[in-house]
């Protein structure tokens, strides 16, 4: 019998100020430091799951939905929504503050998954994820679409064996 470990104890909640050598030539900050920041709070989460080592297996669509300027306060959250034998889908929430104006605004939200690996680099079963509160439970639920969804984009794996999505593709007819 696997282990389980909450969801709520993977939860992770990570601050950074944009400097100036975090932005572009517009002063706002660049898309690859977020996505650097992202990263790393999720592989934190991942690892308080998993307590293993960790490496990223793919990035889900990263939208900009709002400018961040130098001087912005950005806070990530990130925690664990499902794990699956050695992989686990980690969701982040990117927030963005100009703490002198008094604003706040969600900038960012993004799916990683990672996979727990021993130290030969070689993938090691995770505990199983129990979601509770009706946001993990909603997000956990949704989990397995999104990895058969990726695997088939990656090529691993056949859209006609994607039971999740077949609803989704009409994929019986």
């Amino acid at each position: 019998m696997r282990k389980q470990r909450s969801v709520k104890d993977s939860y992770v909640r990570m601050t950074e100020l944009v400097l100036p050598n975090d932005t572009n030539t517009l002063n706002n900050l660049m898309g690859g430091k977020m996505m650097h920041w992202m990263d790393i709070v999720s592989a934190i989460a991942a690892q308080k799951h998993s307590n293993r080592i960790v490496v990223t297996a793919s990035v889900d669509n990263v939208s900009f939905k709002e400018s961040i300027k130098l001087g912005n306060v950005i806070t990530l959250e990130a925690q664990v929504t499902r794990a699956f034998s050695s992989s686990m889908e980690v969701h982040i929430n990117v927030w963005s503050e100009d703490i002198p104006s008094g604003t706040k605004v969600k900038s960012n939200e993004a799916f990683f998954t990672f996979v727990a690996v021993d130290q030969s680099g070689n993938p090691i079963d995770v505990p199983e994820a129990i979601p509770e509160s009706e946001e993990e439970i909603k997000l956990y639920e949704g989990a397995l679409r999104r990895r058969q969804l990726r695997l088939i984009l990656a090529g691993r794996m056949k859209p006609h064996d994607a039971n999740e999505l077949k609803s989704i593709f009409d994929l019986d007819n």
